[in-house]
C-alpha cells in the first residue's frame, strides 16, 4: 500500500487508525516516523514519504514519534493473509527466529539461502531480515523498559541484544533518547515493583473486535491444567524456547490486556507474538467484514457482532493433538481426553495463582504413548499415534512458516485425516484464512437456517464469493446456533 501515495495521504490526513501496521509515514523535515493515525497536525504531502516497515524507516534514518509510537502499532495484515516466503519469513522473524539462529537459520527453514530471503524482503519491505529483527528487538526493549523494573543490562539481554553497548546504541537510535530517559519518560512515579518475571502489557488491534466468540471457544474448549478462564482473563500455560510461561488475556475496549509470567525474559518476543496469533490481533476485519457482507445471507450475522476473530492455538502439534482426539465426539469429551493425555504426560509447572498445573506434552513426550491406554476407538488410537510419530520426528511441521498446501497435503496422506481434521488444523494452527468445513456440523445446520445450500459441494461452490475470508465465515456461521462457543463466560 505504501506506494500509493494518494490513498496514504487521505489515510494520513483523516488519521484512520484501520492503516496503522499496513504503512508508516516519515517525516521529511522533522526525520521521525509516525503510524498514520497520528494524533499530531499532520505535515505538509510535499514532506511525506511512506514506508512499508518500521524497520525500513529506521535503516533510512528516521526515529519513531514520541507521541504515537509507530513501533507498537498492530502488525501488517498482509503477512496474515499469505503464503509465500516473504509472509512465512514475516511470521519467523515475529516468533525471534532471527534473534536464536541467525539469518541461515531463518533461510533453511524456507528453504532458500540467505542470499535470496534478503533480496525478496528488501524488495517488499526495504529492509533485510537483519534490520526487520532489529527493529523488533527495539521494540522489545522498550516494553521491557517501560512496564518492568529490570535493571537495563538485564532488558539489554532479554530483548535480544549480544551486548548492552549495541543495546544503548539502538535504543538512541530508533527513540532519541537513552534507555534510562525512556524508563523516566514512561513513569509517572516509581514503578511498582512485580513479581520476578512478570510483565505487564497492553495488545493493540484493529476496531472492530468482538470477543464473544473468540475468548468464548479458548474457555469452551479449555483442557483442564493448560487452560482456564478464571476473573474474565482466559489463563494458559506457554512452552516457549527458553522455559515456559503463564499467561493471562483480558478482552479490554480498545485493547488486550496482557499479563505473563516467564521462567527466562529472552522469551517474551515469541510469548508475545503467540498471543498476538492466538488472538488473530493482526487481522483487518473492516476488509474481511466488508468482503462478507456482499452475501445477503451472511450479512445479517456480520452486522449483528461484527469483528469476529478465528481463534488460533499458541502450538500447532499441540493443536493437531487436540484435533484428533476431538474428532466426532462432543466438545466436553475432546477436553476429557486431552486432559487425560496432559496429566500423564505433560511437564508439570508451578502456577502461583492455582489452577494450572501442566505445560502440554510435546509430540516426543507422545511418542512412546501405549495405544492401549487410550480410551479411543482402534482407529483413532492408530491415527493419533502416527501424527504423533511424524510431528516427532520431524516428518511433518505445523508452524507459522508451514506452507499451507504442503501441509494440507501432509496431513490428507495420514490414516484418519479426512477433510474436517485437515481444514480446522489449517485454519487454527496454520492461520489459513480461507480454510472452510462444509462438513461440520455446526455448519450444516447453520446453512439449513440460513437457506445456503446445504450439501458440502453446492456450499462450498456458494462460499467461492467469500474468498480469501472463509475461516472468517465460519466463525459467523457458528454464531448461527447457540453454543457455548459463542458467548463469554459469565
Amino acid at each position: 500500500m505504501h506506494t500509493d501515495t494518494e490513498r496514504c495521504v487521505r489515510a494520513v490526513q483523516s488519521k484512520d487508525a484501520r492503516f496503522d501496521g499496513w504503512f508508516f509515514t516519515a517525516v521529511l523535515t522533522t526525520r521521525i516516523y509516525c503510524r498514520p493515525s497520528c494524533p499530531v497536525v499532520p505535515p505538509k504531502v510535499r514532506n511525506m514519504t511512506f514506508y512499508p516497515s518500521a524497520a525500513a524507516c529506521q535503516q533510512a534514518g528516521f526515529r519513531a514519534c514520541k507521541r504515537c509510537r509507530p513501533d507498537t502499532s498492530p502488525g501488517s495484515p498482509e503477512w496474515n493473509a499469505r503464503a509465500d516466503s516473504v509472509a512465512r519469513a514475516m511470521r519467523l522473524i515475529r516468533d525471534g527466529v532471527v534473534d536464536r539462529e541467525g539469518v541461515p537459520g531463518l533461510a533453511s527453514r524456507l528453504g532458500y539461502s540467505a542470499r535470496q530471503i534478503e533480496r525478496q524482503l528488501l524488495a517488499e519491505l526495504g529492509a533485510g531480515p537483519l534490520a526487520l529483527a532489529r527493529a523488533q528487538r527495539a521494540q522489545t526493549a522498550r516494553l521491557l523498559i517501560e512496564t518492568t523494573t529490570l535493571p537495563l543490562a538485564e532488558v539489554a539481554f532479554a530483548a535480544g541484544f549480544s551486548s548492552v553497548r549495541t543495546f544503548n546504541e539502538t535504543v538512541r537510535e530508533v527513540f532519541a533518547l537513552a534507555p534510562g530517559e525512556l524508563r523516566t519518560r514512561a513513569a509517572r512515579g516509581p514503578l511498582a515493583p512485580a513479581a520476578p518475571g512478570v510483565i505487564a502489557l497492553r495488545l493493540p488491534y484493529r476496531a472492530p473486535l468482538n470477543p464473544s466468540n473468540l475468548f468464548g471457544h479458548l474457555a469452551a474448549t479449555a483442557v483442564p491444567g493448560i487452560e482456564e478462564w478464571r476473573d474474565g482473563a482466559y489463563r494458559r500455560t506457554l512452552t516457549l524456547p527458553y522455559g515456559h510461561g503463564i499467561v493471562a488475556l483480558t478482552p479490554q475496549p480498545d485493547h488486550i490486556a496482557c499479563r505473563l509470567s516467564l521462567t527466562d525474559p529472552r522469551d517474551l518476543t515469541q510469548a508475545i507474538s503467540r498471543c498476538r496469533w492466538l488472538l488473530d490481533l493482526d487481522a483487518d476485519p473492516v476488509a474481511v467484514d466488508s468482503q462478507l457482507r456482499t452475501d445477503p445471507l451472511l450479512a445479517p450475522l456480520v452486522d449483528a457482532g461484527p469483528g469476529r476473530r478465528v481463534p488460533r492455538t499458541v502450538d500447532g502439534a499441540e493443536f493437531a493433538v487436540r484435533a484428533v482426539l476431538g474428532q466426532q465426539v462432543s466438545t466436553a469429551a475432546a477436553r476429557t481426553h486431552a486432559a487425560r493425555l496432559v496429566t500423564a504426560h505433560g511437564v508439570e509447572v508451578e502456577d502461583p495463582e492455582g489452577g494450572l498445573t501442566h505445560l502440554f506434552p510435546a509430540p516426543q513426550a507422545l511418542a512412546g504413548l501405549d495405544p492401549e491406554s487410550l480410551a479411543l476407538p482402534r482407529t483413532r488410537r492408530t491415527t493419533l499415534t502416527t501424527l504423533v510419530a511424524a510431528l516427532a520426528d520431524g516428518t511433518l511441521r505445523l508452524g507459522t512458516d508451514t506452507d499451507w498446501e504442503r501441509a494440507r497435503a501432509e496431513l490428507s496422506a495420514l490414516p484418519g485425516f479426512g477433510p474436517w481434521t485437515v481444514e480446522v488444523i489449517a485454519m487454527r494452527a496454520l492461520g489459513d484464512p480461507d480454510a472452510f468445513l462444509p462438513t461440520d456440523l455446526g455448519i450444516r445446520r447453520a446453512a439449513e437456517r440460513l437457506g445456503l445450500p446445504a450439501t458440502p459441494a453446492a456450499l462450498t461452490a456458494r462460499a467461492a464469493d467469500w474468498r480469501p475470508w472463509r475461516a472468517y465465515a465460519v466463525q459467523y456461521l457458528w454464531t448461527a446456533d447457540d453454543h457455548p462457543i459463542n458467548h463469554l463466560p459469565a
